[in-house]
């Protein structure tokens, strides 16, 4: 991710898909980091109304693809798509925002491998997520 890349050019994003559905915004990129926020509530709580891992992985994909997607060398070429992804789930969140920050561990020809820390709205440790990332032609 290059410090000046326009966050508006992610409007793509905006159609009937699951960061949608999610209220996953993208609130800042930077040299080297990707900034995502996801509430939480109804939409993202599991049955004991606690924010559910499953959503926390959901914002951890989406930060790592988008941020394959932002570094790709030919959009109408590549796609970055989810090969494996892992997630530890630390403290529980139950209302506000969890804000997720993703950081390259490698940024290869055919493989990404990002590394997403999730946060609550006091900066502590929610969720800790691995993705791996295959480039492909299309």
């Amino acid at each position: 991710m290059k410090a000046d890349f326009d966050l508006t050019t992610l409007d793509f994003l905006q159609t009937d898909s699951i960061s949608t559905l999610l209220g996953i915004e993208f609130v800042e990129a930077g040299d080297g980091y990707l900034i995502a926020r996801m509430p939480v509530d109804k939409r993202t709580h599991q049955p004991f109304g606690i924010l559910h891992g499953g959503a926390s992985v959901v914002l951890a994909e989406t930060l790592g693809s988008v941020a394959s997607w932002m570094i790709l060398d030919d959009h109408a070429k590549q796609r970055a798509v989810g090969l494996e992804i892992n997630a530890n789930h630390i403290r529980s969140v139950y209302t506000g925002w969890v804000y997720g920050r993703c950081t390259p561990i490698h940024t290869g020809r055919t493989t990404h491998v990002w590394d997403i820390r999730i946060t609550d709205e006091q900066s502590r440790l929610v969720c800790v997520s691995r993705l791996t990332i295959a480039v492909i032609s299309i």
